[in-house]
């Protein structure tokens, strides 16, 4: 009787340890990254999503990031997969990625970050800064109307602003209409620039060089991942071009009036948290913005091109 009771306390341990270790499981996070490419601003926005996770959750989340390298397809196979894996929560890092998502699942809760307009993204009607069902998120929308007045303040004898722009991705759209108005108001005349994709950067890129005074890069992942082809043709013209984020900035921009992608990734992380850890329901939780915006100047392209940049301007640090 003593042999049977000691084997059946011995299989109550085995049990009840394998109990803790599923209920340990349990507490542990699966967390997809989808990210549309590869450069900067979205890298960092990446970085600190992950970093504001880990400081919370450390070894009891498990994170799985993906870059699809600017391929769509590839894209929806990798929230596809996040979906079939039933993740906890999935990244949607740009537009493309937060479109895919929205797609996929109506049950997983997505947060984009580094998408400018939710709005424009998901066609929303009557948005009042809340998407409501499975989606929530930050934006990376830098103020437009003082985006203007530093193209004003920087270039006030230029007469034609070039917006140079991809013209597949839909919050580069919203942000080239709204910057038109806003320097028609101004005084200046404007010329969109629209290329489709990488191949024809160049050969846009050097009519808008032929054409303008000054050229207008918005937060675009296209232009990003392909900066230095405009750098190529910008910087050699003379053409001085005035970017909506700094990693553009930073390969063929004069300044940009910038957020921290750091700092949006790290309060998109916050949010996940706040899902993740507190409950927080994330259909009322209303989109976030970058707590604070930057005017930044690229000190070599400003010297290369002669131009003398006001006082109040924070030199951008190259990393």
């Amino acid at each position: 009787m003593k042999k049977r009771f000691w084997m059946t306390a011995a299989a109550a341990a085995v049990m009840t340890e394998c109990l803790g270790n599923a209920a340990a499981a349990e507490e542990t996070y699966h967390v997809g990254i989808c990210q549309l490419i590869q450069h900067e601003a979205l890298d960092s926005a990446t970085r600190g999503f992950k970093d504001a996770l880990t400081e919370k959750f450390g070894d009891e989340v498990v994170i799985e990031e993906q870059n699809a390298q600017g391929d769509f397809y590839l894209c929806s196979t990798i929230i596809n997969g996040f979906v079939a894996g039933n993740v906890d929560l999935i990244l949607a890092n740009s537009t493309a990625s937060l479109q895919t998502a929205a797609t996929a699942t109506s049950q997983i809760p997505i947060l984009g970050t580094s998408v400018t307009k939710y709005e424009a993204a998901l066609q929303l009607d009557d948005f009042d800064g809340t998407v409501g069902g499975n989606i929530s998120g930050t934006s990376d929308l830098a103020p437009l109307d003082e985006q203007a007045s530093m193209i004003q303040e920087l270039f006030p004898k230029a007469e034609t602003v070039g917006l140079l722009y991809c013209s597949a991705e839909p919050n580069s759209q919203y942000q080239i209409d709204v910057m038109t108005e806003e320097l028609e108001a101004r005084g200046y005349t404007c010329r969109e620039y629209g290329f489709s994709d990488s191949n024809d950067i160049a050969s846009v890129t050097t009519n808008a060089t032929m054409e303008c005074d000054v050229i207008f890069v918005p937060t675009d992942n296209t232009a990003a991942s392909n900066a230095e082809l405009i750098a190529n043709v910008c910087i050699p013209a003379g053409i001085p071009v005035v970017a909506g984020e700094e990693g553009i900035c930073r390969i063929c921009g004069v300044a940009t009036l910038s957020i921290d992608y750091y700092d949006l990734g790290y309060t998109t992380g916050q949010m996940a948290v706040r899902i993740l850890a507190d409950g927080e329901d994330i259909s009322t939780m209303p989109i976030e913005y970058a707590p604070a915006v930057t005017k930044e100047y690229n000190k070599e392209i400003c010297e290369k091109l002669g131009l003398e940049i006001p006082e109040d301007y924070v030199e951008l640090q190259m990393e």
